[in-house]
């Protein structure tokens, strides 16, 4: 035999001795399978009823197609149970079913063991709670309370969903009884969010969120489980009132993040920071006592606040709203939604603040005052009010002037204007002062007639006689009207012609409306005061009385006593 032969010859012994190795290694693999072990299978085929895998035996294993919740394909490994080796037909029984059931609670105890989620399904509603699908025909319950982060209003809405859940128990009492959690992974998953969160994003990114839920203040922004706040300031540079005008629950929006604090768990949104402030560009459009327009968006005890574009608001307080009426409430002038024309006073860029009044684009009457009403001049007005000191006369819309209880009569004492005047009453009055820097203005009725002061002034002289009507008695002495209407005095202790006479008889003879004859002892009339004497007119007669006497004696050349001159008199 040739070498070439001999080389054959061993080439194809070795071949055999490897296929004889390998058939050795199959049997004794065949025979280490035990029928209800959990073995690995490679789809080999598949058919619209049925798949057909390999598990390492003389025949394929035959799967029920039904069984596979996905269909597989070739090559695909599968788990399977070993149910026989061999029939009496000589086909390896397998069940894929089986098989599922014995991986999924090997799956289960670990998941339990190991504090890990598994998936299941939300099925039904049952008291307390739900029935969750864990697959492989396996139920769970899941109490209402554990089934979401947020209080569930309406359980109906969880139906169907499909989720991660804690296994919180998988017997009781001996008995299969598996309940499980899903608050808590959703919980675990928000927090892995946040983190998340708070460790990648920067103030100035921008972020997407779900308008969740409205407070006065602002709306709550779901931004995947957790929340941020986009507050009612940060909606835009503009008056915000409400919310909802800006923002829909439900919408999803693009947003800034402008605040950031991971201690507190604190994360504000904006959406007005998606463009410049307005505030930046303020002193290239305005300028003091610029007159600008404006809307009304907000009013106060104290004024009004008026919007002059977006982002800009000032403040008219209520000081600025009228040169002449006195406003208690700018409601008296304005409302919600006017557009009104107003000036710039002044301004604080850093504290974001503009002064505006309304008044200063209207002229001052003030400043044109002494033109409308000179002093002297006479006019027809309505009262308007009336104090202890005096009444208003209202001259113009917002301009009342004074008329002081002493400027009502040159001679009548008035104590209050109300028993002369009234409110509502037109009356005739002068002007007697008008000071514009104090926005003052006298009135004066009397002034309107000459003063009688002057002329009694003029007639009669402290002795002079008068006579009058008295006008009113009171303890101290009586009231004398004279010519003119001016009153005196006279002290009841001129009313005695001597000193003997007791003086408050003397005042019980008089009474209202009695005619006396007197001689004024006093006399003021830049204190509009004068003072009369019985006693003193008595003793000026007695004096007059004399010196006719004493001229008729010299006349008749007759030398007469004083008593005979009394005796002369008292007989007449």
């Amino acid at each position: 035999m040739g070498q070439m032969e001999v080389e054959m010859d061993e080439s194809k012994n070795s071949a055999d001795n490897i296929q004889t190795q390998l058939q050795e290694e199959y049997l004794k693999s065949l025979e280490q399978l035990e029928e209800g072990q959990l073995v690995d299978g490679y789809v080999i085929q598949v058919t619209p009823d049925q798949v057909f895998v390999d598990v390492g035996y003389k025949s394929e294993g035959k799967i029920p197609i039904a069984e596979f919740t996905e269909v597989p394909k070739v090559g695909d490994t599968v788990s399977v149970v070993l149910i026989t080796k061999e029939n009496k037909h000589g086909e390896v029984i397998v069940s894929k079913q089986k098989a599922d059931i014995k991986v999924f609670w090997k799956n289960l105890r670990q998941a339990f063991q190991d504090h890990v989620p598994v998936e299941g399904v939300i099925e039904k509603v049952v008291k307390g709670g739900y029935d969750v699908n864990l697959g492989a025909g396996v139920k769970s319950f899941l109490p209402i309370s554990q089934s979401d982060a947020n209080k569930v209003d309406k359980p109906e809405k969880l139906l169907g969903v499909k989720s991660k859940f804690y296994v919180e128990r998988l017997y009781s009492d001996g008995k299969v009884n598996i309940v499980v959690n899903r608050r808590k992974w959703m919980e675990e998953e928000v927090e892995a969010r946040r983190q998340a969160f708070f460790a990648n994003t920067q103030i100035g990114d921008e972020v997407v969120g779900t308008v969740k839920s409205f407070t006065s203040f602002g709306a709550f922004i779901d931004l995947g489980g957790f929340d941020g706040l986009l507050h009612i300031n940060d909606m835009s540079w503009g008056h915000v009132t409400r919310p909802k005008d800006f923002v829909k629950k439900g919408q999803e929006i693009r947003l800034k993040v402008i605040r950031i604090d991971p201690a507190e768990k604190r994360i504000n949104l904006s959406l007005k920071h998606f463009t410049d402030d307005p505030w930046v560009h303020f002193e290239d459009k305005y300028h003091v006592n610029d007159i600008v327009k404006g809307k009304v968006t907000k009013l106060t005890d104290f004024g009004a606040f008026i919007e002059l574009e977006e982002g800009i608001e000032g403040l008219a307080h209520i000081s600025e709203f009228s040169w002449v009426k006195k406003i208690q409430k700018p409601e008296e002038m304005l409302k919600i939604g006017d557009v009104v024309e107003c000036m710039i006073l002044g301004y604080d860029l850093q504290a974001g603040r503009v002064s505006l009044g309304l008044k200063q684009v209207t002229e001052n009457p003030w400043t044109s005052i002494t033109e409308r009403y000179p002093v002297g001049t006479r006019l027809t007005r309505k009262v308007v009010k009336l104090t202890n000191a005096g009444a208003f006369i209202q001259l113009e819309e917002g301009i009342d002037g004074f008329l002081h209880v002493d400027d009502l009569s040159w001679t009548k004492k008035v104590k209050h204007p109300g028993s002369e005047l009234q409110v509502g009453q037109d009356v005739e009055v002068m002007v007697i002062a008008c000071e514009p820097e104090n926005r003052s203005i006298r009135l004066g009725i009397k002034q309107l007639t000459d003063d009688p002061w002057k002329s009694f002034a003029a007639t009669y002289k402290v002795g002079s006689p008068i006579e009058g009507e008295v006008s009113s008695v009171t303890d101290f002495g009586v009231f004398v009207r004279v010519p003119g209407g001016i009153e005196g005095l006279i002290h009841k202790s001129n009313l005695t012609e001597n000193r003997e006479e007791d003086p408050d008889e003397a005042l019980k003879k008089y009474k209202v409306g009695d005619t006396i004859k007197a001689v004024v002892l006093e006399l003021q009339p830049d204190k509009q005061k004068v003072a009369f004497s019985i006693r003193d007119y008595q003793k000026k007669v007695q004096r007059e009385a004399i010196s006719q006497y004493m001229a008729e004696t010299e006349t008749n050349e007759s030398t007469f006593t004083l008593g005979d001159m009394l005796k002369s008199r008292d007989s007449k």
